[in-house]
């Protein structure tokens, strides 16, 4: 079997059927996340940009928001053969990469957190719950899912690869 490997580029969702590795390389205040049904082997990887779409705006790509991205990312898996009711998930980023001056840890400049907040909100509309989180901080990350093992990593600039969640008992 043939193992494809895909970079998930900003807002950018990929989903597959069988083998895979996703990347999201560099998650500053972005959001990686990596999500498996275990029993039907479908798995997906989105890259969130902003919390929430424009409401006087159309939206072009879906996984540049989190209240767009979350749906769609759930959508395409379950056109797969997903259950939603199985579908475990992981997430990782929402660093804060910008400062803005002294409040911005609590500023709505603080994208990172707003992000990380949404992507919350959003996945648990869908009654999911991350089962690994690496998010905060002033880090950018990178994350890896192996589809065939269901395990997400993480890495920073400043750390080596560390495991992120096992999305597979």
């Amino acid at each position: 079997m043939t193992t494809t490997a895909v970079i998930v580029g900003m807002a950018e969702i990929h989903v597959t059927k069988g083998a895979g590795v996703f990347t999201c390389l560099g998650l500053g205040s972005c959001i990686g996340i990596c999500a498996i049904d275990p029993i039907t082997n479908v798995a997906g990887c989105a890259h969130i940009m902003l919390p929430e779409s424009f409401a006087d705006k159309p939206v072009d790509k879906p996984a540049k928001f989190a209240n767009t991205g979350i749906p769609e990312l759930i959508g395409m898996m379950e056109r797969l053969g997903a259950e939603r009711s199985r579908i475990v998930v992981a997430i990782a980023g929402g660093a804060q990469v910008f400062k803005f001056g002294s409040d911005c840890a609590t500023s709505k400049h603080d994208i990172g957190a707003r992000n990380v907040s949404a992507v919350t909100e959003a996945l648990n509309r869908y009654g999911l719950e991350p089962k690994g989180s690496d998010v905060g901080g002033s880090n950018g990350r990178t994350v890896t899912f192996t589809v065939e093992t269901g395990i997400a990593t993480v890495r920073t600039a400043i750390s080596t690869e560390k495991p992120l969640a096992t999305l597979r008992d």
